[in-house]
């Protein structure tokens, strides 16, 4: 009772859903305190066994004195708002099986006393904001079969140790800021891991896959996308269950390994490398594939009649992106149940017009247009025949049995899918939960669901009661609740593991039959009047989380994806006081000044750990409404990358508004590139800039959650470290990239008023003002162009973009070149600038792609006979 009252004591519950928790005894007389589950032993005690407070709306911190519940085997708060560190007295929970804090804001570092939890299956600490780095004591937990660390802020490398947890099935450890190699002794896991999730990761410039890993024989999928990792594609034949491949967004070179693939595989992602030679053979007999893409690459050969006869072969629905390569030639006999895309090939130069569908360059219709959806339970037959507390069976009403019933559904979603269409696998999907939890098979429905960034696939599942009752009962919910939020349903490997989000009642019921605050962990079962209209329209995402009072119930509906998000994305950054920028910056001394804008001022700041960073604060006349506050700040958390500016935190107290960021004491490339700085940045220094700069501009187009056009790229917006590592900054003129319009259509810009620097903006957004990706080319020419020459890109009158064009084109290169960087080779200086003339060609679908501009810097870089530096 003492640990439950400090936790109690430290926690806002603003929509007292622990209003039961009264008296000196959470367990008694069948009563139990909200959440809370007990066990009597041999001696006819009872013990705190559970802890279940998933999205309750609690906020606070855990109290460290939850670690005296020495009995409990579950500890569930996840989706609230907690904030502060983990407790180390956690580490006393010996008899700990579950350990489920995901969904928060908790930040500090993982405590190694977790290490002495050996019984635990399940650590799942994913989407907070914990930093540092994984203890070692780690490889202790040799039970641990869900190591699920994603989308934190975890720094250091993976620990060797990880690699000798005998049990080990998922690691999921994506979106965070790991750094070193990957441990080539993850691959004793042979025998037992299945998922190995890395992707968007900062390994080191010298990180590679190592070969070792083509033994882990029973890994269904690998995924490494967006991780720096250099080298050649190991070679993975012997890994007969693999499923899912993604290497894209690295650094790889050489061919594709042509010793086989595993027959499932279903989606190879090998993108926005610098991969060369043909596709290999062992790629025509894959009867299970839906995506193979190879985009942005240097792959080379014919695209030939016997890759496209096995495709043919194949039962799903297939996406082919081979865009951005060197192919010369296609067999005609694309099939129909392919979507391709050829376009930048060599093919395509005044190709015929048989070759026009596939060699239109741009976004293929996405996975999320085309593989969305919601169940459709009508049936014209059995139109009007539900009242208003109920709705039709959908299974039975497609067999024109109209029977009605008010559904339970549970917010779900699947972390780690094996595949890249869902439509094929829904129905394998519903008999997996239904014979997980010993349901007929017309009972369970797949009500919407939707892709969201990862990819993860979030969806709603009705659960209706039998055929002979109306609604489901406490128990039958209560056992709903138990089995998804203990994971008792058996895995599977194509689905992988998956986030349990919430469990709510659709249909309103009357005041006598409503549930207790204390029946069911986690529910609110409604009293709210809903009208037969509503009923109709509920589909997924659409319900808003509310909480009403109603005497001693309330109604909650699951919590909308996007208000999730917007939760979590919030809780990746830090939140400071208005007095702890006052300390931080000496009361906002000038001479702590570093910078201005149209903002406001920038100020170096120290903050109370010793950390410098670099404080923005706006101005009376640039103060943003909160929404747009918090809409930047979202935006600003949501993207990581090693040449991308990162978002420490953000203060909005006492009528301010200052964005924390890190500091860059190497100052702006613009100011590197005045005459009047005393060491002038060399030409090995500036193609480096250009190359760190490019990728993560490529981040932001293909990477970041939702996809971002930058739209105000210049070299005052690209900031430089100590060792002159390029970071881009300054998105708070970004804007999201078009998503899928409701007839699955992704459009190809994003029309909005016209905001950049004179000198940058591209002359079509300005004109039309049809923003796209190749904007933000056309303005990262133009920094190519100041790098090559030192000039502003206006200046006396001069436009950069004229001056240059002119002058290359008279064969009078020399006459622009800054002289201050030194010697240069020729052969690395004209492709540099042809490259940035390409980038500012008129016609936008002329110029490049980024993944190509990153791709032909790289190749220009590794010319270079100092590249092994970057």
């Amino acid at each position: 009772v003492a640990a439950l009252r400090a936790f109690q004591d430290r926690i806002v519950d603003n929509n007292a859903r622990l209003e039961n928790w009264w008296g000196n005894d959470p367990c008694g007389n069948g009563t139990n305190w909200e959440g809370v589950f007990c066990e009597r032993d041999s001696r006819n005690i009872f013990h705190v066994v559970e802890l279940r407070l998933l999205n309750h709306q609690l906020s606070g911190t855990l109290a460290p004195e939850l670690g005296n519940l020495r009995w409990l085997r579950i500890l569930d708060v996840m989706w609230n708002d907690f904030t502060g560190s983990i407790p180390p007295t956690f580490g006393m929970l010996e008899n700990l099986d579950l350990l489920l804090l995901n969904g928060n804001k908790l930040t500090g570092e993982l405590p190694w006393e977790l290490g002495n939890l050996t019984r635990m299956n399940r650590i799942q600490i994913d989407q907070n904001n914990i930093t540092g780095p994984i203890p070692p004591t780690f490889g202790n937990l040799t039970s641990a079969k869900h190591f699920h660390m994603n989308n934190n802020s975890l720094t250091g490398s993976i620990p060797p140790d990880i690699g000798r947890l005998p049990n080990i099935v998922h690691i999921l450890l994506d979106n965070n800021k790991l750094e070193g190699r990957l441990p080539v002794e993850l691959s004793n896991l042979r025998n037992t891991l299945l998922i190995l999730q890395l992707d968007n990761n900062r390994f080191a410039d010298d990180a590679v896959i190592p070969a070792e890993y083509g033994t882990l024989q029973n890994l269904f999928k690998i995924s490494l996308r967006n991780c720096n990792i250099q080298g050649q594609v190991p070679d993975l034949s012997r890994i007969s269950q693999l499923g899912y491949l993604d290497l894209s967004n690295n650094n790889l070179t050489g061919e594709i390994p042509n010793t086989g693939i595993s027959s499932n595989i279903t989606s190879i992602d090998l993108s926005n490398n610098s991969l060369s030679g043909n596709i290999p053979s062992s790629f025509n007999n894959l009867p299970n594939l839906q995506a193979l893409i190879l985009h942005d690459n240097r792959l080379n050969g014919s695209v030939d009649g016997a890759l496209i006869a096995g495709l043919r072969n194949s039962s799903q629905r297939l996406l082919l992106d081979f865009q951005s390569n060197s192919f010369s030639n296609v067999d005609p006999s694309l099939v129909a149940n392919i979507s391709a895309s050829l376009g930048g090939n060599p093919l395509c130069q005044n190709s015929p017009r048989s070759l026009s569908p596939v060699c239109q360059s741009g976004t293929l219709v996405s996975q999320t247009a085309q593989d969305n959806g919601f169940g459709n339970n009508r049936s014209e037959s059995c139109t009007g025949l539900c009242d208003p507390n109920s709705e039709l069976i959908p299974a039975l009403a497609v067999r024109g049995q109209c029977v009605c019933a008010s559904p339970a559904v549970v917010a779900y979603r699947l972390k780690s899918p094996g595949f890249t269409f869902f439509d094929r696998y829904i129905n394998r999907f519903e008999g997996y939960i239904s014979s997980g939890l010993n349901l007929t098979r017309d009972q369970v429905f797949l009500k919407g669901f939707r892709w969201e960034k990862g990819p993860r696939l979030a969806m709603n599942i009705s659960f209706y009661p039998p055929v002979q009752n109306r609604t489901n009962n406490v128990s039958e919910l209560r056992r709903l609740y138990h089995a998804f939020g203990g994971w008792l349903i058996p895995d599977d490997d194509v689905f992988g593991p998956y986030e349990f989000l919430d469990l709510y009642d659709i249909i309103p019921r009357p005041e006598k039959k409503k549930l207790t605050a204390g029946a069911i962990a986690g529910i609110l079962i409604a009293v709210v009047a809903v009208t037969a209209a509503v009923v109709g329209t509920v589909v997924f995402f659409l319900a808003r989380r509310r909480s009403k009072r109603m005497g001693k119930s309330s109604r909650k509906r699951i919590i909308s994806n996007r208000e999730l998000n917007e939760m979590l994305k919030v809780a990746g950054v830090k939140s400071f006081s208005y007095g702890e920028m006052l300390a931080a910056t000496a009361s906002f001394d000038d001479a702590r000044l570093a910078g201005q804008g149209g903002y406001g001022k920038v100020y170096r700041g120290v903050l109370s750990d010793g950390h410098v960073v670099a404080v923005k604060r706006a101005e009376e006349g640039s103060l943003q409404g909160t929404h747009e506050f918090y809409t930047e700040i979202e935006l600003l958390s949501r993207v990581h990358h090693r040449n991308l500016l990162s978002l420490v935190g953000y203060c909005d107290d006492e009528g301010e508004q200052m964005l924390v960021y890190e500091f860059m004491e190497g100052g702006t490339l613009r100011e590197r590139l005045s005459p009047t700085i005393k060491l002038p940045l060399d030409f090995a220094t500036r193609l480096r800039i250009a190359l760190g700069s490019a990728r993560g501009i490529l981040y932001l187009h293909t990477e970041a959650n939702p996809p971002i056009f930058h739209r105000d790229i210049k070299a005052s917006n690209i900031l430089l470290d100590g060792k002159n590592i390029p970071k881009v900054a300054d998105f708070g003129l970004s804007r999201l990239a078009p998503s899928p319009d409701l007839d699955g259509v992704t459009p190809g810009h994003v029309s909005t008023v016209v905001k950049g620097t004179p000198g940058y903006l591209d002359p079509e957004y300005f004109l039309t003002r049809k923003l796209t990706d190749k904007s933000d080319v056309y303005s990262f020419g133009v920094v190519l162009m100041e790098l090559v020459t030192g000039m502003h890109p206006i200046s006396q009158g001069k436009n950069l973009v004229r001056e240059v064009t002119a002058t290359y084109q008279a064969g009078m290169v020399l006459s622009i070149v800054d002289q201050r960087m030194g010697s240069y080779p020729s052969e690395g200086l004209e492709p540099m600038l042809r490259l940035a003339l390409s980038c500012v060609k008129e016609n936008p679908n002329d110029r490049p792609s980024m993944g190509a501009v990153v791709r032909d810097l790289d190749d220009l870089w590794r010319s270079m006979p100092w590249s092994d530096a970057f």
